[in-house]
């Protein structure tokens, strides 16, 4: 039976049902939780006369409820047979096509209201068949493309309970593709074998996303493809540095960041023609200077390699000769050397490489470097301080002796 624009709209503009607002307050998708005996009424016949006796099919579900009613239509479908909805009114509102029914008219005439169609829809997601899901959800998506802010709160609604499938084809349908791509790309997070994770993205590399969502899918297969790799091989490996520190964890869905650290720690001077070389992860993944440096520096202090330390700064000038040279600045350095319990001699040197006077000084001080420090009152011509630092140190240390030697030496000029 064909119904007029009127009529089928009638939910959205009859006093008859209960506006659909969208205030704070009115939490209409609550609603959709009630118990089963409110949900079971919504179906019932105008013509019903057993004295409000309830009547149940062989499965238990009662008589005219939306699951019970999805599920006989879903079995009817598959079947094939000419039966439609039990309990519900059939007549020419009902028509064939092709061979299936068409729910269009039922989903209007039965259920007006948005909690209503909500409804339908839930229980159709739960049993699942895919016939019944399309056509509930091919109106209720032409229904709510007409309206933004019901369609705004539908999709909030989705998410929050969790039904992924179904908002991935409500935004396909709206022609938010690459919503559509990023929806579907966050179900690589249910995955839990690492073989299928891996399957599942590069099945995601063909997705319509946006420029940096393609290079951040593109990376994150490429990063975890290589973390298969590099784990197989180091669960097995028998290297002097797996035995001396053991792996307390799997590289398996780390971070870029948390990788490359893994490969300087592990595998610090390999070729980069290796997956697992440092240099090899930085060119991948395009890591810049700055965070390489910062990464590689923490994982050598780690191990006290302070030879790598030092080729991590060393740089030669047009004459050859070498000097050090940082993106991060020497007072950073110094902070992870201590931190990393490097020798005094080391953090000195380090120290003293640091611009700032003040900083220089400050990192002195705290680090106890007592050589720059003398050396920076020195330079300052700051006589009352060397002897305040003086009191600090130990009688008869070359410390102490050196600077009862400066405060001795007439040719220096003092500004106190």
């Amino acid at each position: 039976m064909t119904r007029a624009k009127p009529e089928d709209d009638e939910y959205w503009n009859s006093s008859k049902f209960k506006a659909f607002t969208f205030d704070d307050e009115d939490d209409e998708f609550s609603q959709l939780k009630e118990s089963k005996r409110a949900v079971n009424s919504i179906l019932v016949d105008e013509d019903e006369d057993e004295d409000d006796v309830e009547r149940v099919s062989w499965s238990g579900e009662p008589v005219g409820s939306i699951s019970w009613s999805v599920k006989e239509t879903a079995s009817s479908i598959r079947s094939g047979s000419e039966q439609s909805f039990p309990k519900i009114d059939t007549t020419p509102s009902l028509s064939k096509q092709g061979s299936g029914y068409s729910l269009s008219s039922l989903f209007k005439e039965k259920f007006r209201s948005l909690q209503d169609k909500l409804l339908l829809l839930d229980e159709a997601v739960a049993v699942y068949d895919g016939n019944v899901i399309t056509a509930v959800s091919q109106i209720l998506f032409r229904e709510l493309m007409a309206r933004d802010v019901a369609l705004r709160h539908y999709v909030h609604y989705l998410k929050e309970m969790g039904e992924q499938k179904l908002l991935v084809e409500l935004l396909k349908a709206l022609g938010r593709t690459e919503d559509m791509a990023l929806m579907h790309y966050k179900e690589h997070l249910n995955i839990k074998d690492e073989g299928r994770r891996r399957d599942f993205l590069k099945s995601c590399l063909s997705l319509p996303f946006s420029q940096d969502d393609a290079t951040h899918v593109q990376d994150h297969y490429t990063l975890l493809e290589r973390q298969i790799i590099i784990e197989a091989s180091d669960k097995k490996a028998d290297a002097e540095i797996f035995k001396k520190f053991p792996r307390k964890a799997s590289i398996l869905n780390m971070p870029i960041i948390t990788t490359l650290y893994y490969s300087c720690f592990y595998h610090y001077g390999e070729s980069e023609g290796t997956f697992s070389s440092p240099s090899n992860i930085r060119k991948t993944f395009r890591i810049s200077e700055k965070q390489y440096i910062l990464t590689a520096l923490g994982a050598r202090a780690k191990l006290k390699s302070w030879f790598d330390v030092d080729s991590l700064f060393n740089t030669k000038n047009w004459l050859g000769y070498t000097k050090k040279k940082s993106p991060i600045g020497f007072h950073r350095v110094v902070d992870i050397l201590h931190k990393n319990s490097a020798p005094v001699q080391v953090l000195q040197e380090y120290v003293n490489l640091i611009d700032d006077p003040d900083l220089k000084l400050s990192g002195a001080l705290k680090y106890k470097c007592h050589d720059v420090v003398i050396n920076t009152y020195r330079d300052l011509k700051d006589r009352q301080q060397l002897i305040v630092y003086r009191e600090k140190l130990e009688r008869d240390s070359p410390e102490y002796r050196k600077i009862q030697e400066l405060l001795n030496n007439v040719q220096i000029r003092w500004k106190n």
